[in-house]
């Protein structure tokens, strides 16, 4: 706040030497240039009291003067006194206080000798101005709490504290409060270089102050923005919306806006007339909106922009779609027919959700500009820190460092804004060095309710818009019946982002002519506003009678206009009766060129090994147990972990972290960009990673390895989030809707976070292929496993995803085309895999990128196995020729003598190795096999298959650490049944049901697994059971 002064502190007399410094910038530099500033100095002593100022002897003491302005220590010490004393108000030759004797210490001398009393005229002179400085100052913070925003007049928000008032009610007001009265409205005041409503004067009459103030800050636009701690931004935003004049618009602009108004209108009214009974979630109150849009599109591709990623609700998107992104009418019309089928693979989604993706020549600037508009569900905001991360996906791969040629638009509704946290975590995200968008414009549809409540029910703040001020974003409130004051507003929005590139919000205070939907009642709830509503004229028609009277458009005019965007629609509508068949491809909103088909297939429906050769894996093993920055300090533990690596490459294993090392750097290597983030990712939860060294010694001085594999390489990005699971990982699947050669990963901190981003997991990341046929590539890791640990922490709920598998449990899948494999990656909705080697976790990473197509991939990582001694693979697991492997059968001594074999365990994970050192220690090693899932899902029945026919004596076990509702029992035991013909049971060890995950008990926690171990052991366990 050092920089940020206060109005009452730049109004003081010229006796301040920052104020000085002020006024001297004012001055001309050139010789013998009039000087632009002339200050007003205070000598209340007579001439014949202080003789030195007659004659040639007063041009010394003036360039004296303004040397003291600029700077009071160049000046003699009694010189410096002369002049405060002067400027005070000192009586007559009392203004010189002669030096100080040698010897003296200046700073000693008393404040008596250094400052007078001042007279009583002077003293008043001081307090009006600061006085004035302070009415200034109050309209610049709370004039927007007295502007006419609300296009209703029926505002609900209660400002009593409100220290500003109408010019009406001056003397009421502010005689208590500033001391002022009548009597000084025609005085001339100095004017402080905090506002600009002077223009070229730098004095006006208070009376002239207060219209001017009245006409900036209390109209149709209310603007906040004197929060934020930034003096040049402040100064920036005074200037957009103070200085005279400035809201003046041309013919051209008028008619143009005009033109936008006539299009977003008759668009609902024609869609009105045609399906009355459908809903719509039309933008009926604020048609303004579409003008709004195009003019922040307009701005920003003149300065530069060639892409823009948009978001927003339902409330008038199909008038987006149409008048702002320019969707053809006639697909937009034909979603309303009942009759359409539907063609593309998927469910579907209803038409007011879909997204769209359109290259097209901006009409204003004549220039390309790319619109993206993202598919979302109802699941308000949701969408937020998507667009963001798409945006900031497009910015990295087109080098756009700054934000210059990239930039996203998110709408909101005025409830929402103010009621979903998300909003919340996706700001913080907006300057945060991985996942800055460089600004985002913010345009609020401020309907004044959400469904039926109204915001004195939904919000504590006095806007729906306050949440955009922890992040400094200043907020431009906007009468939205207005359109001119909508369209500057938005102007300077606009330019707000490319000049300091950060967020901003335009809030249009409108309402809703319907209800929450066409068929909805409103007056049930809000019977006085809808009273108010149906009485109001509707903005087209106001402002079309504007122009008529100013001129600029003629009644006839205006009327063609209106028949010309009618005759477009019935057009559309006429064509649209010829689509017979619904193509949810053609409203994709991030088309991948090249990566499909024309037809939008696979190229090709099998993977190719995902193995490395042996000097790539030593490459990239040498790499990672290095420092490749020369006098680069490491911690010591550090220094022993990479020691111990390179132990690993040498003798030809890697452990969990190394075999993810060797897939990320192999895949960098081949041009495909890795991004992993996620709350502590640089050096991982569970101190195995390490993939961000820290210079011991110097401050913020990192070493990413990674990115030294090879000179042509992809870049790695790998990014501590902040502390938020919804926000970030709704923007990393933005990041991975972008392009499909990159391996973007969300790693939760632990696997039981992924509850509170519940909402991306299911709206986009389970059905987003089905409702919007778009695949996406990301990858989830969530930390899983019961290790005592207590019931937080433990469980990553694979059974949550499991259930979300649209695969059917009562099918064998079977193809005469593709192998069935390949059939059952390709029509699932996502991959479910728990890994129990280093080598399954490689290849499973690149196969994500080289398979033919993109599925989401959710990984149940381990803990304690990041450092058990038997969970390391070998080189010859991961060399040429190596795939995942989907199960890993028996593959000890009981598969060996199969005759033999008793029972056959079944398990996933970390369990596994607990049944192993159980089984060692029974000596059942011969009558028993262990076999494990590595793929859950897609489920492998052929593999299953072959290893159950492979004993045929051998009864079936289901073997699990997590308790039997929870976890993959009810997943995994229908699906045994159905590749066994139910020939017999499918039995369980694990865990008894349970409420919470895990026990908080260790020696609960560890009689537990004695128990459930025994039975998975005791051939006569199952005896007395059917």
């Amino acid at each position: 706040m050092n920089h940020f002064r206060t109005c009452a502190a730049r109004l003081r007399p010229l006796t301040a030497s920052k104020n000085a410094q002020n006024f001297s910038k004012q001055r001309p530099t050139a010789a013998g240039a009039p000087r632009t500033f002339q200050p007003i100095r205070c000598y209340t002593a007579p001439v014949t009291t202080e003789p030195f100022l007659n004659g040639t002897s007063s041009n010394y003491v003036e360039e004296m003067y303004y040397a003291w302005l600029e700077n009071p220590k160049s000046v003699h010490k009694s010189w410096d006194i002369f002049f405060r004393n002067a400027n005070a108000g000192a009586p007559p030759g009392a203004a010189y206080q002669s030096p100080p004797p040698l010897g003296v210490n200046f700073s000693g001398l008393s404040q008596a000798q250094a400052v007078v009393g001042a007279q009583p005229s002077v003293e008043k002179l001081v307090e009006d101005h600061l006085a004035v400085q302070s009415l200034i100052r109050a309209y610049q913070v709370r004039g927007q709490h007295i502007a006419n925003l609300d296009p209703l007049g029926i505002t609900c928000i209660d400002f009593d504290d409100t220290p500003v008032s109408k010019l009406a009610v001056f003397s009421e007001r502010w005689t208590g409060f500033y001391g002022l009265n009548e009597a000084d409205l025609d005085k001339v005041f100095r004017l402080p270089t905090t506002t600009f409503i002077g223009g070229t004067e730098s004095s006006l009459p208070l009376r002239e102050i207060i219209r001017r103030l009245e006409m900036a800050y209390c109209q149709h636009i209310g603007v906040e923005f004197m929060f934020i701690n930034d003096l040049e931004q402040c100064q920036w935003i005074r200037q957009k919306f103070e200085k005279p004049g400035v809201m003046q618009f041309t013919l051209e602009e008028k008619r143009t806006l005009l033109a936008r108004m006539v299009r977003s209108t008759r668009f609902e009214e024609f869609l009105q007339r045609k399906w009355s009974s459908e809903k719509r979630f039309g933008l009926e109150g604020c048609e303004s909106l579409i003008p709004a849009l195009k003019t922040i599109i307009d701005k920003s591709s003149e300065r530069g922009v060639e892409s823009v990623i948009l978001g927003m609700p339902h409330r008038g998107r199909l008038n987006v779609l149409a008048n702002v992104i320019r969707k053809e009418l006639e697909q937009i019309f034909c979603q309303f027919d009942p009759k359409l089928e539907a063609a593309d693979e998927g469910s579907g989604d209803v038409k007011y959700h879909l997204g769209m993706y359109h290259r097209r020549i901006n009409r204003v600037t004549d220039r390309n500009i790319t619109l993206s508009l993202v598919a979302n569900p109802s699941h308000l905001e949701a969408v937020d820190p998507v667009v963001q991360g798409k945006t900031k996906a497009e910015q990295f791969y087109c080098g756009d460092t700054e934000g210059n040629r990239v930039m996203s638009i998110l709408l909101h509704g005025d409830a929402a804004f103010a009621g979903q946290g998300v909003v919340y975590e996706t700001f913080h995200l907006s300057d945060l060095p991985s996942y800055s968008t460089h600004g985002t414009v913010h345009v609020v549809v401020n309907n004044q309710i959400g469904f039926t409540t109204d915001p004195r029910m939904a919000r504590s703040s006095h806007y729906p818009t306050d949440v955009a001020r922890v992040v400094n974003a200043p907020i431009f409130h906007v009468n939205a019946d207005d359109p001119e004051a909508v369209m500057y507003v938005c102007n300077v929005a606009a330019e707000w982002r490319a000049t300091f590139h950060k967020d901003v919000v335009v809030d249009l205070v409108c309402y809703r002519r319907n209800g929450h939907n066409e068929m909805d009642e409103p007056m049930f709830t809000q019977p006085l506003m809808y009273k108010q509503i149906k009485k109001q004229k509707h903005v087209l028609q106001k402002y079309a009678e504007k122009l008529i009277a100013e001129g600029v458009v003629t009644r006839l005019e205006y009327e063609e206009e209106i028949a010309k965007y009618d005759k477009i629609c019935e057009e559309a509508y006429t064509r649209s009766k010829d689509e017979k068949i619904l193509n949810i491809k053609h409203w994709l909103d991030s088309p991948w060129p090249g990566f499909f088909t024309l037809d939008g297939q696979p190229k090709s429906m099998s993977c190719p090994s995902t193995g490395l050769n042996e000097k790539e894996l030593h490459h990239i093993g040498k790499v990672a147990s290095s420092v490749p920055i020369e006098d680069f300090t490491i911690h010591g533990g550090l220094t022993r972990i990479l020691k111990g690596r390179a132990a690993m490459v040498e003798n030809r294993t890697v452990d969990w972290a190394l075999g993810e090392y060797m897939a990320f750097g192999s895949l960098l290597k081949e041009g495909m960009h890795v991004r992993l983030s996620g709350q502590d990712v640089e050096r991982g939860t569970f101190s195995h990673r390490h993939h961000v060294l820290h210079d011991q010694n110097v401050d913020k001085r990192t070493c990413i390895p990674m990115n030294y594999i090879d000179p042509n390489q992809a870049p790695y990005t790998v990014c501590n989030s902040s502390l938020s699971e919804y926000g970030v990982l709704g923007f990393e699947l933005g990041f991975a809707m972008a392009s499909p050669n990159a391996l973007v990963l969300w790693e939760a901190q632990f696997g039981d976070f992924h509850n509170t981003a519940q909402c991306i997991i299911d709206q986009f990341i389970c059905a987003g292929q089905a409702k919007w046929v778009r695949q996406n590539g990301i990858v989830l890791l969530l930390p899983h496993g019961m290790e005592g640990m207590g019931p937080e922490h433990s469980s990553a709920r694979p059974e949550r995803f499991l259930q979300m598998c649209k695969d059917d449990p009562d099918i064998f899948p079977v193809s005469s085309v593709w192998s069935a494999f390949d059939l059952q990656l390709y029509d699932c909705n996502w991959i479910v895999v728990n890994c129990s080697t280093p080598a399954n976790y490689f290849h499973v990473l690149r196969r994500q990128i080289l398979q033919p197509f993109r599925k989401p991939l959710i990984i149940f990582t381990p803990k304690s196995l990041l450092r058990h001694p038997e969970a390391k693979s070998s080189f010859d697991d991961m060399l040429p020729g190596t795939h995942f492997k989907r199960l890993i059968p028996e593959e000890g001594t009981a598969s060996q003598n199969p005759a033999g074999v008793k029972r056959i365990i079944f398990c996933t994970g970390k369990v596994y190795y607990d049944l192993t050192k159980e089984r060692k220690s029974k000596g059942m090693e011969d009558t028993v096999a262990i076999a494990r899932f590595e793929q859950l899902s897609p489920f492998p029945f052929d593999l299953v298959k072959a290893e159950i026919d492979k004993y045929p004596e051998a009864e079936v076990i289901w073997c699990q650490e997590e308790h039997k509702n929870q976890g993959y029992y009810d997943y995994i035991k229908p699906r045994i049944c159905t590749t066994i013909g139910r020939a017999h049971p499918v039995r369980y060890a694990g865990r008894e049901p349970a409420a919470a995950p895990a026990t908080g008990n260790k020696k609960a926690h560890l009689l537990e697994l004695e128990r459930f171990l025994d039975k998975a052991f005791n051939l006569d366990a199952f005896q007395d059971q059917p």
